[in-house]
């Protein structure tokens, strides 16, 4: 195998520890959101709310709840269809990548 082809083959590797990190930082991010939908459909049947800040838990208002959940939400979902388009494009290099080292290979 010639240099360029084993250069291509470690960008390759590069891509896949990219690729196996975005998989676990999405996976993190939804687990968020799951406790979050989950915390947002126990505000909706409770009449007192509480929030835990830090070592302690305070009573505070569940419009207020609501909101910074729904916010929390967004922001990972944001975070979410960041890492898809940074995968998306990991993928595309990566496909183009294995075409030109199969290419060499087969020269």
């Amino acid at each position: 195998m010639d240099k360029d082809t084993e250069q291509k083959v470690a960008r390759l590797q590069l891509i896949e520890q990219n690729m196996q990190n975005f998989a676990m930082q999405k996976q993190q991010f939804q687990a968020q959101i799951f406790d979050i939908d989950a915390a947002m459909e126990e505000l909706k049947d409770s009449e007192e709310s509480y929030k835990i800040i830090g070592n302690i838990m305070v009573k505070a208002k569940k419009e207020m709840l609501e909101k910074e959940l729904k916010e929390k939400k967004d922001m990972f979902e944001l975070r979410i269809k960041a890492i898809e388009k940074q995968e998306n494009q990991l993928k595309d290099k990566s496909k183009e990548l294995q075409k030109e080292v199969l290419d060499n290979i087969k020269e």
